[in-house]
């Protein structure tokens, strides 16, 4: 899988995409994940790739070439037209679902507004994806679109050991990952349920579905009506709810 995102900041995304488990994918070719400088493609003779709207607001708005020319230099590269996202806070939110979806397609370009944002005609032209990776707003879009190419790189093939590193997480199957442990077996007068060092592969793994399970209905809730159930897990589910009724979430 190829991942290409587009920047104006191609070292900021780099110091993050050349360490731990991404740098070692990238360096394994496990994945490709490459910047493109948006400023490379700028026809103004002063490298300026933003100017200030035309609706006299606060700020400056990058301009509809650079993006444009950068996109089609990539199409070119690639003699491919890579499903382009623009990372938006008008866009729809990045959820695990949508993830998977994307792990799926083989080129995929990330497109960084900065500034107030960008040319809207420029949207008009591509049409990109439109992702948000929150109810908030940054001061560009380097950080969500690092977000977006981590998530979607752990789930190809060869980026993590195996995919039980992915499929037990939280979000996967809308259920909230059981809570983990490492040494010391006790730290502050907390110790390590006992379950777990049982050496009962089987318990342990019923004390995973049971934390789980608990976990999703105590602190997200929402989640249990998207997740798919086993018969097992909803008697499960209804063993635990008494659990519930006093508990504060």
């Amino acid at each position: 899988m190829r991942i290409n995102i587009l920047t104006l900041f191609p070292d900021m995304c780099y110091a993050y995409l050349n360490e731990s488990i991404i740098g070692r994918a990238r360096k394994n070719k496990a994945i490709e994940i490459e910047c493109m400088n948006i400023r490379d493609y700028t026809l103004d003779k002063h490298n300026r790739v933003d100017d200030s709207p035309y609706s006299g607001t606060t700020g400056m708005v990058m301009q509809a070439q650079p993006i444009y020319d950068c996109y089609m230099a990539l199409c070119e590269k690639t003699q491919t037209k890579p499903h382009l996202i623009y990372m938006s806070p008008q866009g729809k939110t990045l959820t695990e679902q949508r993830v998977k979806e994307l792990s799926k397609m083989s080129d995929i370009a990330i497109l960084c507004g900065h500034y107030e944002g960008v040319d809207e005609r420029v949207i008009e032209e591509l049409e990109p994806e439109e992702i948000s990776c929150g109810d908030y707003v940054l001061t560009g879009g380097e950080l969500p679109a690092l977000m977006l190419a981590d998530a979607v790189a752990r789930l190809v093939e060869g980026v993590l050991p195996n995919e039980e590193a992915y499929t037990n997480e939280s979000h996967y199957n809308y259920l909230l990952e059981a809570p983990q442990y490492t040494r010391p077996y006790e730290w502050r007068g907390r110790k390590v349920p006992d379950i777990l060092l049982s050496g009962n592969h089987k318990a342990v793994a019923d004390w995973k579905e049971e934390q789980s399970l608990l976990r999703t209905a105590r602190r997200r809730p929402d989640m249990l009506k998207k997740a798919t159930l086993s018969e097992k897990q909803k008697e499960l589910l209804k063993e635990l709810e008494h659990s519930l009724i006093n508990t504060e979430i």
